[in-house]
């Protein structure tokens, strides 16, 4: 067994590498700069923290998250690894303290915040560490094209010149190429090898629901899962305390989590969540939750996401162990109008252009009839080699279609009519106005209650008129500018729809799915589930004793292959799933008692390999 699966296995307890991470550790232990984009739950973190115990010297590890920093360090000094953070945090004794172990050189592994290292003070400390390389967390964060750009991120570029034979490794889960390219600009990093993973993530299922009284959906979902964790977004603050009120209020252990909070209050929730003592936390969409936890089963969007990248970091929060995880999106016409609403305020015609091609593609998303899975990889220019994911409710669910050659007549013709007459393109709330007959300023003005299509769509409401425009500009025979005036205009194919009236099938919009039983889902172990639920009792008494989450002990994944084996001596743990040798030798004893304990009353199951 070579050094580095050596390390692997010993230290961290797992018998394989992920896709990439060997090649990007080999990188980078040649010195080189390295990009790599993994997705979330793909073990970005290992790709720089075995380097770190191979070096000699310090890794300073960038982080934008104050909780995450926390979650790792405690993780590296559960499985023995000399590992600390330094943020504002702390007070000032146990910086000083953690200061002069770093001097002393210590520590393998520093986590620190961007705008601490950008510090004056911190110069001479970083030239006097034996700063052996530097790697930058969420490196999306540079780019003002990604989904959650911080300007204090651009400033790291200024470490080159400080530590210039350092090499510098940036991590994402989630880039578009020109997100990329502009962390690999802004960062300077020099001739880098580039690892992008597949986006891929086959243990989520991906669910779109037409949002109907949500509270009850959400109340609906949550009731067949209640031993699970999960997470609700919500658009806005009150509606996450309002739906963590109403949860908490039926029963459910539900709390809020947003930037309203005061930080203390934030924090025990958070600490709670991550214990499992909450088992729901509801959270704004635009405050990011900085958490690691591998076992949430489960995650909710209360309302639309602003963007196809949030989404899918959002929904990526889901099944990092690898175990079977649902996504649910509650989607409504109202939030899509309601989210136009906020981007017509924008005052800055760039933010404008890139926030409306954001809601288009998120929206996109939200109707299409394909397969989710393929939606979001194409977006990420990956593509998808199977017809059907067997994972989304398009692909179990196949919704019907109808005949839409009349609709989408009516439509087509709309436009026709008011660029022939007017001599300039409108957007899509205008035609949908013009249809349905409405009597705005507008349609005075410019006189488009004289078209012969005025009023002939008044048997749909508007929301329905809205949804038939996107997916006739789906199937390309309507095109969307792209300016500051988003004006449809009808494509080739459009016009010769309109020209020949050829049949044009729709997808009937999202309902209420019906139940439907999934045999196997990927990543699922088969276990004896009541064993497993002792193993998480025992598993959390010894997390409570040490003041740590639960899976600082074991994971989810652990636990349930330990539910699948029934080792009853130390010697059977080898190879089981993240069990590494200071965690063997210091609860190894304390599960194997327990599951020999558990196998004089019970018998054992035989489970197919």
């Amino acid at each position: 067994m070579d050094d580095l699966l050596l390390t692997l296995k010993t230290t961290f307890g797992y018998n394989a590498f992920r896709p990439l991470q060997r090649e990007i550790i080999e990188a980078s232990l040649d010195g080189r700069d390295v990009f790599a984009l993994l997705p979330t739950g793909g073990g970005k973190s290992l790709c720089f923290q075995i380097p770190a115990l191979q070096r000699t010297g310090l890794t300073v590890v960038v982080s934008p998250l104050i909780a995450l920093m926390k979650d790792q360090v405690d993780q590296l000094q559960a499985a023995g690894v000399a590992a600390t953070f330094l943020n504002s945090t702390l007070d000032a004794d146990t910086a000083r303290s953690r200061l002069a172990g770093l001097h002393r050189g210590e520590f393998r592994l520093l986590y620190v915040a961007p705008e601490r290292l950008m510090l004056d003070n911190w110069q001479e400390n970083l030239t006097a560490w034996n700063i052996t390389a530097l790697a930058i967390d969420e490196a999306h964060c540079v780019s003002e094209w990604g989904h959650d750009f911080r300007p204090e991120y651009r400033q790291i570029a200024r470490l080159r010149k400080l530590l210039p034979t350092v090499p510098v490794m940036a991590l994402t889960a989630t880039a578009t190429e020109r997100v990329r390219a502009d962390v690999i600009k802004h960062l300077q990093l020099r001739e880098p090898e580039v690892f992008v993973a597949s986006f891929n993530r086959p243990n989520l299922t991906y669910r779109v629901l037409a949002k109907d009284q949500p509270l009850k959906q959400i109340i609906d979902f949550v009731r067949k899962r209640e031993d699970e964790s999960g997470i609700i977004y919500c658009a806005t603050r009150a509606a996450a305390e309002r739906t963590a009120e109403s949860l908490a209020g039926r029963g459910f252990s539900a709390r809020a989590y947003h930037a309203g909070l005061d930080a203390e209050e934030r924090g025990r929730n958070q600490e709670r969540f991550l214990r499992d003592e909450t088992k729901i936390i509801c959270a704004t969409i635009a405050f990011g939750m900085g958490i690691n936890k591998p076992n949430v089963r489960w995650v909710i969007h209360h309302d639309l996401p602003k963007n196809i990248e949030g989404y899918y970091q959002e929904t990526g929060r889901a099944g990092r162990d690898g175990l079977p995880a649902d996504c649910l999106l509650l989607f409504s016409g109202g939030d899509a109008a309601k989210q136009t609403h906020f981007i017509e305020e924008i005052t800055d015609d760039q933010e404008k252009q890139v926030a409306r091609a954001q809601l288009r593609q998120i929206l996109h998303y939200a109707e299409s009839a394909g397969c989710r899975r393929r939606e979001l990889l194409e977006y990420f220019g990956e593509g998808f080699a199977t017809d059907n994911c067997a994972a989304c409710d398009n692909c179990l669910e196949p919704r019907e279609t109808y005949d839409g050659t009349v609709l989408a007549q009516k439509f087509l013709s709309c436009i026709y009519r008011i660029r022939q007459t007017g001599r300039f393109g409108v957007g899509l709330n205008h035609i949908v106005e013009v249809l349905t007959g409405a009597d705005t300023e507008k349609i005075q003005r410019w006189g488009h209650q004289q078209l012969s299509t005025y009023g002939i769509g008044k048997d749909l409401a508007r929301p329905a008129w809205a949804a038939v425009g996107r997916e006739l500009m789906r199937l390309g025979y309507v095109a969307q500018a792209e300016g500051e005036f988003p004006i449809l205009e009808l494509t080739e194919a459009g016009l010769n729809v309109l020209r020949t009236r050829a049949a044009v099938t729709l997808t009937k919009p999202l309902a209420l799915p019906k139940a439907k039983r999934v045999t196997h889902r990927e990543g699922e172990i088969e276990c004896d589930e009541i064993l497993f639920a002792r193993l998480r009792e025992l598993r959390k008494q010894l997390a409570d004793e040490r003041g740590v989450p639960a899976y600082i002990i074991f994971g989810d994944t652990t636990l349930r292959e330990l539910a699948r084996r029934y080792p009853t001596r130390v010697g059977q743990l080898e190879g089981i799933t993240g069990i590494g040798e200071k965690k063997r030798a210091e609860f190894g004893d304390t599960f194997t008692a327990a599951i020999a304990e558990f196998l004089k009353t019970n018998p054992k199951i035989e489970f197919a390999d």
